[in-house]
């Protein structure tokens, strides 16, 4: 092992050999198998490792797979690097193939920085490349993550209404082939033109009437007994969903009464069979439209979600739009902890100059924390408010669940750190946070106590540093 050796590393060539001499002199060889492990997570980083030869790769477990992170190969440079903060290794360090390298510990570290100027300023060239490269790589993973944990509660809110719409059609499909029958029977009859234009009046009236209130359980089966009486005290052969039909568009037993009095007797059987018929092919279509519009509310939330008509550049945008999307986006999720959601939106708060998807993700990230903390007491409150502060718009996200421990409420927002069990949190939720508001020239802080966490962000409106 020589200078030359390490002048191939492309970081160390403007560094003197004298320097390079030095590090050698103040460093040991190491040798690893294939296979060996040089690091696990929590183990502490010994120096800086140069790689003279061999493949080494890093990775961490997420939900019991294996998640790679990066790989170093011979002629580059890892492990604790001057003015670093790193102090415990945060991935498993493995050795793909046999690996030679040298190793600085990292007790003589202050005294490089204080006598080998080059060298230093090499190295921390390396740590500041590495971490605008890990930041990049970091930030776009975690907006893969921060869709991932929609992922399964969207699939589950877009189900349900394209099953009640499959089931609606083939119900409605049902129906309708007994229409020929009910239309025979009504032609059958002898209305005049004035009972035609009665019935139709009525079907007309029922249908575009305004929205009725939606009554009680109790109350809705006891307007539906009351129509059933009326069916029978009048020998009308009750279908099973004609006194439902009757009462969901208001035909009660007053209303049924001018019917007796305006049409013949041996024909009102049919009219009233035929109306119902009318009434349930009606409220099939309804519900097929409702369940429509669910899914089509659901792909507009996700498509302003992720802010695909948007550029990279900021816009002015309403910070409530995103906010509510990203509750809709979670919603499966909240109803399935029993989470409470308050709104308190200060709706005369401008438009502010923002990146949208960015914002998406640390409002994704800040509510699905509060609901992973909500979950176990099964009667979390979440809480979201929106205020000016000046030249600022401040967002506070709150709940009351069991609280940050005072040990962990200083290194929350520190990269791969998490209290979640193994393969449920990265640990780089917050971080990813911190890193956005940061972009947008914001503050993020947080306080704790048993039942009360506060998460509050503060950003300029106008999108500019102050």
């Amino acid at each position: 092992m020589n200078t030359q050796d390490l002048l191939l590393f492309d970081a160390l060539q403007e560094v003197p050999e004298s320097q390079l001499q030095w590090l050698i002199d103040h460093s040991e060889n190491e040798r690893f198998a294939e296979g060996d492990y040089i690091y696990k997570p929590g183990d502490e980083i010994r120096g800086i490792h140069f790689i003279l030869s061999g493949t080494i790769e890093f990775y961490r477990i997420q939900a019991g797979s294996k998640l790679p992170v990066t790989e170093f190969s011979a002629r580059q440079v890892t492990g604790i690097l001057p003015y670093s903060r790193a102090r415990g290794a945060i991935a498993f360090t493995h050795c793909r193939t046999d690996v030679e390298m040298i190793t600085f510990p990292k007790a003589g570290i202050r005294e490089m920085i204080a006598q080998h100027y080059e060298l230093t300023q090499a190295l921390v060239f390396v740590m500041t490349n590495r971490v605008r490269d890990f930041a990049i790589t970091t930030q776009q993973n975690e907006k893969m993550m921060a869709l991932g944990k929609l992922a399964a509660g969207l699939a589950h809110e877009l189900n349900n209404p394209a099953a009640a719409i499959v089931r609606g059609s083939d119900t409605l499909g049902e129906h309708l082939r007994g229409a020929p029958e009910t239309f025979r029977k009504m032609m059958l009859t002898r209305l005049s033109l004035e009972e035609a234009d009665f019935v139709c009046d009525h079907i007309r009236q029922s249908l575009t009437a305004a929205e009725r209130p939606v009554p009680g359980m109790l109350e809705r089966s006891s307007q539906e007994d009351a129509i059933s009486d009326w069916l029978h005290d009048h020998n009308i052969p009750e279908a099973a969903d004609m006194a439902e039909n009757f009462r969901h568009y208001g035909l009660h037993p007053s209303v049924l009464d001018e019917f007796v009095k305006k049409l013949p007797a041996e024909y009102l059987g049919t009219v009233l069979s035929w109306m119902s018929s009318h009434f349930t092919t009606e409220r099939m279509l309804s519900d097929i439209r409702e369940a429509s519009q669910r899914i089509s509310g659901l792909v507009k939330s996700v498509k302003i979600f992720t802010h695909m008509d948007g550029g990279t550049d900021k816009q002015y945008i309403d910070i409530h739009t995103g906010i509510r999307n990203t509750l809709v986006m979670m919603q499966y999720k909240l109803k399935k902890g029993k989470v409470e959601v308050t709104e308190d939106f200060d709706l005369t708060l401008p438009p502010v100059l923002a990146l949208s998807g960015e914002l998406n993700q640390v409002w994704t990230n800040l509510i699905d924390n509060a609901a992973d903390a909500l979950e176990p007491q099964g009667n979390g409150v979440l809480s979201i408010r929106t205020a000016r502060d000046g030249a600022f718009v401040k967002v506070t996200v709150s709940d009351n669940g069991p609280g940050i421990p005072p040990e962990n409420l200083t290194r929350i927002f520190d990269p791969f750190f998490t209290t979640k069990e193994i393969g449920k949190g990265t640990g780089l939720g917050l971080d990813a946070v911190m890193n956005i508001i940061r972009q947008h020239h914001g503050s993020v802080k947080a306080t704790s106590e048993p039942g009360h966490t506060v998460f509050t962000i503060c950003f300029p409106i106008n999108g500019e540093a102050h």
